[in-house]
């Protein structure tokens, strides 16, 4: 499997949490979108790229296992990879850590595909700007 790698870390804000003063579950997605987002602006494809290229990429697909509580100002990391996908959809697994505790908090996935922007008809094959990056990309074997 080869993939593309992007980490960030966020620290945790109070509305990111719920009375229990835990981050509320439905957060763990915004931080996955968070990790999404640095990946494009870092490896020149971000939404706006795809935008511009003719594309809208929605999520199909999202999967999500939580394993530890995030508390109001612990500091997180998000582990973005986008896994090389051989079907036309975009791929990515994420870990999110908490470095004040040095555990995973939640790994999960998304499936995004890619739909013609003026038509919103799914495209069947990879479009080439997105084949031309990939070509280029530095790919990490794992």
């Amino acid at each position: 499997m080869r993939f593309i790698e992007d980490r960030i870390k966020i620290n945790v804000r109070f509305s990111e949490v719920d009375a229990m003063g835990v981050v509320w579950h439905g957060n763990y997605l915004k931080f996955f979108e968070d990790g999404r987002e640095s990946f494009g602006k870092k490896t020149g494809m971000s939404y706006l790229d795809i935008h511009k290229k003719g594309y809208v990429v929605p999520i199909v697909k999202s999967q999500l296992q939580y394993k530890t509580h995030i508390s109001f100002g612990d500091e997180i990391e998000v582990v973005s990879r986008l896994i090389e996908s051989k079907a036309a959809k975009i791929v990515f697994y994420y870990e999110v850590w908490n470095l004040t505790t040095n555990k995973m908090s939640a790994e999960g996935l998304t499936e995004q595909v890619f739909l013609n922007n003026k038509t919103r008809e799914l495209e069947l094959y990879i479009p080439g700007f997105y084949k031309n990056w990939m070509d280029q990309a530095n790919w990490i074997s794992g």
